[in-house]
């Protein structure tokens, strides 16, 4: 018959522990591991700054590129420039790209946040729809084509590589710049929006790993009480 020490018991529930904090922070982080675009939704017929961001690679592999292919119902594509990516792009007869390539100045390894950006004009034939942007993204070693799309009624949250998708409205006015009209009034009220949306946004990611360390923390605390006082 095995005997357990409090030393071996204190141990072997540290180790329960730490494997259930694992598994609290893998889950989240798991879930986070596509490509995101920002704003999910848009106005048809104004210009609008698409911004998609990744922390990940391709099975931790750094990303060297990611390749747009330009869907359906955009009337204008303008890739941002951007000091840690060259852009280069394939146009069509019309002249609107149809596809964008961003190639990293220095591979992107996982873990670090990165987003490339494009000033997009959807089309009036796109408003009351979900546009997707089908993205390749190139690593050092292997690919992730994040080019699925769920099916009518399906859940999204069961694709393992979901395109980033943007829901487009109704055609907005213009000031006959591409750009939404509005006056001093409407513009003042978007700004306050902005920022208290952005006082009060919330790292998702963040809030996971402070709230597994706490629960680390915590336990452990309790741990070597519970060691103490058999000793």
């Amino acid at each position: 018959m095995t005997t357990r020490t409090p030393a071996r018991r204190t141990r072997l529930a540290a180790a329960g522990v730490i494997a259930g904090a694992a598994l609290v922070l893998a889950a989240p982080l798991a879930a986070s591991a596509h490509v995101h675009v920002t704003p999910e939704d848009s106005g048809a017929g104004a210009s609008t700054r698409l911004s998609f961001s990744f922390s990940h690679g391709c099975d931790d592999s750094p990303t060297t590129a990611l390749v747009f292919d330009v869907p359906e119902g955009i009337d204008g594509v303008t890739p941002v420039l951007d000091g840690a990516w060259t852009i280069s792009r394939e146009l069509g007869d019309d002249g609107i790209p149809t596809q964008v390539t961003y190639t990293a100045v220095t591979p992107v390894e996982t873990g670090i946040a990165a987003a490339v950006a494009m000033d997009v004009i959807f089309a009036s034939s796109a408003a009351g729809t979900d546009v997707a942007f089908p993205v390749l993204q190139q690593c050092e070693t292997g690919s992730t084509d994040w080019s699925e799309v769920a099916a009518d009624g399906a859940d999204a949250e069961s694709l393992e590589a979901p395109a980033p998708i943007v829901a487009v409205g109704d055609v907005v006015e213009t000031d006959g710049h591409g750009h939404a009209a509005s006056d001093g009034h409407a513009d003042e009220a978007a700004s306050d929006d902005h920022t208290e949306a952005a006082a009060t946004t919330t790292d998702p990611i963040g809030l996971w790993l402070g709230g597994g360390a706490l629960v680390v923390a915590v336990a452990a605390l309790v741990i070597a009480l519970t060691a103490r006082r058999r000793a």
